[in-house]
């Protein structure tokens, strides 16, 4: 059992691989965690096939010894963030990074060969019971992960929202393996998402710096790219704030993936106003419009 804290609020996040946790919610984490929420993390993998992005890591071979580094630059990305509770699915290297390939329209897919141990080729039942007794410890009342698609097409997204979505049901389902822990039900599940207005506005940023084809253009009339949703959709946004220094500590420690002088994550970590945003999957509905808190109108008693 983790230790008793002094708010009422419980969240859960599952994420596939080390620094996703701090570039999709590491805002969201740090202010739950600095507010005195019970938050745990949940990284399915640890991002052995993962792109290192500076030369000073290029000595790194992908498999488990980048496995081993990314670890250390995740334990350093949750002391940013305040993050105390965190997890590997199944324990430290039971699921590997499946890799990903590229598809004709941009998005990420599955490659055409992987490991059978990759997480992509995980029994969904097996690695969904590794999930449960997490859910059924901690009791959630708010659990977050990707959408149907993983956001961009990642097959370790992907499998990650499923098992997050079937170990939600497993864990609520009543008499089901009470070995692995008392029945208990979720309120909320939330999907990953990045509002339109946001991405609209580091994309004009972009512009203005003299750097064309920032992100891709996408009109907010047609179809959107997969990871974005039209802001009036967006069911909660959690403004960076003062915590936008935490998410760009967090994104620092992870070295061998994120390149803070890359255009994209300057304008993320420097730009005032941004916010992380979610939307709801299941559960007890929101308010109209969007809130800025997870847990709004959810009963939080102990």
């Amino acid at each position: 059992m983790v230790a008793a804290v002094t708010d009422n609020r419980r969240l859960l996040l599952v994420h596939a691989h080390p620094d996703d946790e701090s570039s999709s919610t590491g805002a969201t984490i740090a202010r739950y965690c600095a507010e005195g929420a019970q938050v745990t993390l949940v990284t399915c993998t640890l991002g052995e096939e993962g792109d290192i992005v500076t030369d000073e890591l290029n000595h790194l071979v992908p498999g488990a010894e980048l496995g081993r580094h990314r670890l250390e630059e995740l334990h350093a990305a949750a002391v940013a963030l305040g993050l105390t509770d965190h997890v590997r699915l199944g324990g430290d290297g039971r699921f590997h990074d499946s890799g990903m390939a590229h598809a004709e329209d941009g998005t990420a897919t599955a490659r055409d060969e992987t490991t059978a141990t990759a997480f992509w080729n995980a029994d969904l039942l097996e690695a969904s019971l590794a999930l449960v007794p997490v859910i059924r410890d901690r009791r959630p009342q708010v659990v977050v992960s990707y959408d149907t698609f993983g956001m961009y097409g990642h097959p370790d997204h992907v499998m990650a929202h499923r098992v997050m979505t079937y170990a939600c049901v497993l864990s609520g389902a009543h008499g089901y393996r009470l070995d692995l822990g008392p029945t208990w039900h979720v309120d909320r599940t939330f999907w990953v998402t990045n509002g339109s207005d946001d991405m609209l506005a580091m994309v004009n940023a972009a512009k203005a710096q003299g750097l064309e084809g920032f992100w891709g253009d996408f009109d907010l009339e047609g179809p959107l790219p997969p990871m974005i949703t039209r802001s009036e959709d967006v069911d909660v946004r959690v403004p960076l704030g003062p915590y936008q220094q935490r998410k760009l500590a967090a994104l620092t420690a992870h070295r061998s993936q994120v390149n803070l002088d890359d255009p994209f994550w300057k304008l993320m970590t420097a730009m005032e106003g941004l916010g992380e945003s979610f939307l709801l999957a299941t559960g007890v509905p929101l308010p109209n419009g969007t809130a800025t808190d997870l847990f709004e109108g959810l009963d939080l008693a102990p």
